[in-house]
């Protein structure tokens, strides 16, 4: 059965599959870790700027790799982008641009009240996430259910 669903899941797919699972484990590594300093903490001493870095370039870098991994493990004609696949694509972003738009209010919101820039920072990291994970689900759905 995992063949087959392998198989029939272009290259597309195969692709929102690598960013929904780097966009949830590599978030949850580093707030697991960043956050865990919080609770009795200044939260203006919690060295975090190199952490982030370090965790969007893993995340950057792991999608770089698995897609070609991924890709080099298909067969030459799943490679192809279809017209589905531009618009589950089309409407994933779509999502996700509001998701982003949405959510960066809160540092919007954050930065005017002048709090500490670690919560200003970690809010907009935490939009981003959101939006990137909202916009693979959407594309999940959109090739699991039919589009």
């Amino acid at each position: 059965m995992a063949n087959r669903l392998e198989r029939d899941m272009s290259s597309e797919e195969k692709r929102t599959w690598i960013s929904a699972l780097i966009g949830a484990v590599v978030p949850i590594a580093y707030l697991a870790t960043v956050l865990s300093k919080v609770p009795g903490t200044d939260v203006a001493r919690i060295a975090y700027l190199g952490p982030m870095l370090t965790s969007i370039g893993v995340g950057i870098g792991a999608g770089i790799v698995l897609s070609i991994v991924a890709a080099m493990a298909s067969p030459k004609d799943a490679d192809r982008t279809d017209e589905r696949d531009r618009e589950i694509n089309r409407r994933g972003e779509y999502v996700g641009f509001y998701v982003m738009s949405i959510a960066a209010i809160v540092p919007l919101v954050l930065a005017m009240a002048k709090v500490e820039h670690f919560w200003i920072a970690h809010a907009l990291y935490l939009a981003f996430v959101l939006a990137a994970l909202a916009s693979s689900a959407v594309k999940i759905v959109a090739y699991r259910r039919g589009w």
